[in-house]
């Protein structure tokens, strides 16, 4: 009943946030001088904001400069499977390019589109071949298709690595970074020609016994049949998943934001201001944060269940006990992928320790091909977009990638 009760809310209010962003246009166009209209347009422009969105944004990465060049970005798919896809951002007239390590980005299935990672990719680009994990919405998936657990995610990560092919390196970030490590291992144990030639783990809850931080203690606070209980809906008609067992995007967005309520509070009362002020860029700059921040992802439920219950409730990775179609996961078996772990000081989602657990569990990884980084000063987004992303840590993770290249 929670989904449904949320698309009849959600039904009932869209015309009216599309009658307040349209006269909001209005207003601005008609009087930006009146003081009372400008308040009134921007009360309006905010109103039409407080919104979820349930399709994936664009990445909005058309081109990219490497040296002194800029060369235009064609997004190509190049796997496609019912709940993901393969997206390669090709850079087009690139005959006279130096060879550039092909990357998969692997993003997050957690609540939000892989267009949370934009910069993130946008940054890598510069130097790198790169590809990403488009996950797709499971609303949208038909029930045809089957469920999608854990096991399907890390059969994912196996199999578009080898769609990419000998050579390329991983860089997981947050959730991913068991799925992507646990998939390290079982394709090094198969002695595949793909396995990653590095592995960078940034901001993962690799073992959540480590410092535990309020999203820690959320998960262990009740088991696992209460979360199944009680967050857990079927999607509703119309969409094409259909009676989908998902874990809803919207609530998991919703319990983001109720972290942070005071912060996101001010952001939208600073945006109405900038717009009242006139101030349009500032206004802009969080008007964009929040469109991509307020489209949501539903996860299909066996993979939201799993991942709480062996990720951040019995901690299978760090105790030996994760299995994969009926095998344990031995992250000792990799011995040619180099690793990096990027943790960032302020984190209050995944804190400093947890990440870097990865370097002691992956045992038979020489020493020179193991690095760590905490960067000083950032929270868990920082870790992978904002300044110190592009100007201390993305370095450290350019200069692994390239000496790990054969």
């Amino acid at each position: 009943m929670l989904y449904q009760a949320y698309q009849l809310q959600n039904d009932l209010l869209s015309p009216l946030r599309l009658f307040a962003q349209s006269s909001s246009a209005a207003l601005w166009i008609q009087n930006t001088e009146s003081s009372l209209l400008r308040k009134l347009s921007a009360s309006l422009d905010v109103f039409s904001r407080l919104r979820l969105t349930h399709s994936r944004p664009p990445y909005l990465i058309d081109s990219v400069s490497v040296g002194e060049r800029s060369y235009p970005i064609i997004e190509e798919s190049v796997l496609k499977m019912p709940f993901g896809t393969l997206l390669r951002f090709r850079k087009g007239n690139s005959d006279d390019l130096p060879y550039q390590p092909p990357v998969l980005l692997v993003a997050p299935l957690s609540g939000h589109f892989a267009t949370l990672l934009r910069e993130t990719a946008k940054t890598l680009l510069q130097d790198h071949d790169v590809y990403i994990t488009d996950w797709h919405n499971a609303r949208d998936v038909s029930l045809s298709h089957g469920p999608f657990g854990l096991d399907d995610y890390m059969d994912h990560m196996i199999r578009f690595t080898q769609t990419i092919g000998p050579g390329a390196h991983l860089v997981a970030v947050c959730q991913p970074c068991v799925a992507a490590l646990a998939a390290t291992a079982i394709m090094a144990e198969d002695d595949d020609p793909a396995q990653p030639r590095s592995l960078t783990l940034m901001a993962g809850p690799v073992d959540c016994r480590v410092n535990p931080t309020e999203v820690n203690t959320l998960a262990t606070s009740k088991p696992i049949e209460w979360f199944e209980k009680n967050l857990i809906s079927h999607v509703p008609f119309p969409h094409k998943g259909f009676m989908r067992r998902v874990y809803p995007g919207f609530v998991q967005v919703s319990a983001f934001m109720a972290m942070n309520p005071e912060r996101h509070k001010q952001s939208f009362k600073d945006m109405y201001r900038h717009l009242v002020d006139g101030d349009i860029a500032q206004a802009d700059s969080i008007r964009s944060f929040y469109d991509e921040y307020l489209a949501v992802n539903d996860l299909p439920a066996e993979f939201y269940l799993e991942t709480v219950e062996k990720v951040f409730q019995t901690y299978d990775l760090p105790l030996g006990k994760l299995q994969y179609r009926g095998r344990t996961v031995n992250p000792a078996a990799i011995r040619r992928t180099a690793l990096m772990t990027v943790e960032g000081e302020r984190d209050d989602i995944c804190s400093v320790g947890q990440t870097v657990a990865a370097q002691d569990l992956c045992s038979n990884i020489r020493p020179y091909m193991k690095t760590h980084h905490i960067q000083t000063g950032v929270g868990h987004y920082g870790v992978f977009s904002g300044k110190r992303w592009n100007h201390q840590i993305y370095p450290r993770v350019r200069d692994m990638i390239h000496s790990s290249v054969a």
